[in-house]
């Protein structure tokens, strides 16, 4: 290994971050590159999402989001949405994201799968089983069901690899975090054999483990946001500013 000496050290990135499944994704990324960060809680319980100057950095009002320093030409660069994130990340660090345009297609897939799909349908899933503050049988069925289809995409493409895209990436990091609340998604990790060996070989990297440890005092139950109306309000009754 050469020398570093003389080497100026890399100006922190601001992590702006709550303790969700997509905040763990940065978190995640940020601990397996051993890159230096700063964390700025965005707590989205209390508003902090519609501060100015957050709203500077993320114009859709939502968390995780970042600001590298030392961005393309040296000069600082904001970055929201966590797919984005994960490939800037990538790009800028040359690690869990090939550079093969073949490998790549093979993780970009993954990647906007799980943006467009798993994220979205057991975020639905998670509201309306715990959230939601009257019970809606069809909607608790209709996203508890397409959860357990994404479980069974998942588990038959791993029926032959390790990982999503074949070498651990940034695919797996946008995932894990949408897997470990399976039981508050209404399923049964077991029944998918596969599936359930992925979760177990991506939660046992050390990495992953204090991404997801960071903010965790902070963390509430459902029943606590259920029962505090003006975070539920903030939450789930947000309509244009």
């Amino acid at each position: 290994m050469g020398s570093s000496a003389g080497k100026k050290p890399r100006k922190p990135i601001d992590l702006y971050y709550w303790p969700t499944p997509n905040g763990w994704k940065v978190s995640i990324m940020l601990e397996e590159c051993k890159l230096p960060y700063t964390v700025k809680y965005v707590d989205i319980l209390k508003g902090d999402q519609f501060k100015r100057d957050f709203l500077k950095i993320a114009p859709n009002n939502r968390m995780p989001a970042i600001v590298d320093p030392e961005g393309p030409g040296g000069k600082p660069i904001s970055i929201f949405e966590s797919g984005a994130i994960l490939q800037y990340l990538g790009n800028n660090t040359g690690r869990f994201y090939p550079k093969r345009v073949r490998d790549r297609v093979e993780v970009d897939q993954w990647l906007f799968w799980q943006m467009g799909g798993l994220g979205p349908m057991a975020g639905q899933a998670h509201h309306f089983r715990h959230y939601a503050r009257e019970e809606l049988p069809y909607a608790i069925e209709r996203y508890t069901n397409e959860c357990n289809r994404l479980y069974g995409v998942m588990n038959k493409h791993l029926r032959q690899r390790d990982f999503l895209a074949g070498s651990y990436s940034i695919a797996d990091m946008a995932c894990i975090g949408w897997i470990k609340p399976y039981k508050r998604q209404g399923q049964d990790i077991a029944e998918f054999k596969h599936l359930k060996k992925w979760f177990e070989r991506v939660m046992a990297r050390p990495a992953v483990q204090r991404g997801m440890a960071l903010g965790e005092e902070v963390r509430r139950v459902p029943s606590q946001m259920r029962e505090d109306d003006k975070a539920w309000q903030l939450l789930f009754k947000q309509t244009a500013r």
